[in-house]
């Protein structure tokens, strides 16, 4: 059944709550309870889907039992979940061994989504941040890890290993979204569609998150443009806005997180290209700074009030 404005599932991401709460507690190993606080949380900011966003908690690295408790917890709080999204997890990883480790996490995120009714695993080739990106204000104003680009040799490693994760997930009933990031074969919307193109799978799309470009602090893709080209393949959609300036006579360019309504992607357009083309995936609200949390149910409300004029449902 179509989605309505009111249905269309639309999840909280988890980038605004930490690993590591204030009192030293990792949540990765915290009781059940600590989790279940956190999706209160979410509920009570009127979501009804949440991002489980592998940087606050990593399902594919939980127990049998441990995913019972996490089930529950989801389930105390009312909440559905969009997607598992694995971050800063490339299969191809430089080092081989981290690599090889990557590959296997992305495994066992495959398995944890069927065990716990997931549709969508969220994957993607950005790494880890590096000293110089930790100590930034904004992380982006930084040049971070970059992939090969003219390295036909990994680039072909990457087909086949996301063509590997694409079998298994086909294999439990998920799907796999690959998200694009700046510097990596799925920097450009023309590398992100090849890409997905040549792994050639129907359970593998994009995740035309183009906020992560039209952040960078240099020249970027028409976000437009980027959108017409992938939305055809989106299975999944991290949705996020930036206030973007350039100054051409200092060459300077700046960036900030902004409300979704407010930043340089018409989101009213961006939907509308979606529905032409006819994207039908869940969708992810992000925010940095602040509390992204509350931003992030702004922008929820936004793109229900955008879904109401364009699927002329208004209820």
């Amino acid at each position: 059944m179509a989605f309505t404005a009111e249905t269309w599932p639309i999840g909280a991401a988890l980038l605004q709550f930490p690993s590591v709460q204030r009192d030293g507690t990792v949540v990765q190993d915290a009781p059940a309870a600590r989790w279940s606080a956190v999706f209160a949380e979410i509920a009570a900011a009127g979501f009804d889907h949440v991002d489980l966003t592998d940087s606050w908690l990593r399902p594919g690295d939980l127990s049998s039992s441990r995913r019972d408790e996490l089930r529950t917890a989801l389930r105390g709080a009312g909440l559905g979940v969009t997607a598992i999204s694995v971050a800063r997890r490339s299969p191809i990883d430089p080092d081989p061994a981290v690599a090889e480790e990557n590959l296997a996490y992305l495994h066992r995120t495959i398995d944890a989504a069927a065990e716990l009714g997931i549709p969508v695993v969220c994957a993607g080739l950005h790494r880890p941040f590096t000293a110089a990106q930790r100590d930034a204000l904004w992380f982006w104003t930084v040049p971070g890890p970059q992939d090969p680009l003219d390295d036909e040799r990994t680039r072909a490693t990457c087909v086949r290993r996301f063509r590997e994760v694409g079998e298994h997930a086909a294999e439990r009933g998920i799907a796999v979204s690959l998200e694009m990031y700046e510097d990596t074969y799925l920097g450009t919307a023309e590398g992100a569609v090849a890409l997905v193109t040549d792994i050639g799978l129907d359970n593998v799309g994009l995740n035309p998150d183009i906020g992560n470009i039209v952040r960078l602090h240099r020249p970027v893709e028409d976000w437009a443009r980027m959108l017409e080209l992938t939305l055809p393949h989106a299975n999944y959609w991290h949705v996020k806005n930036y206030h973007r300036d350039h100054d051409p006579d200092t060459g300077a360019y700046f960036s900030v997180p902004a409300p979704m309504e407010q930043g340089v992607i018409s989101y009213r357009l961006a939907l509308e290209i979606a529905l032409e083309h006819g994207f039908d995936g869940p969708l992810c609200v992000e925010h940095y700074g602040g509390d992204g949390l509350s931003v992030s149910a702004r922008n929820r409300d936004y793109l229900r009030t955008l879904l109401r004029a364009k699927l002329g449902d208004r209820r």
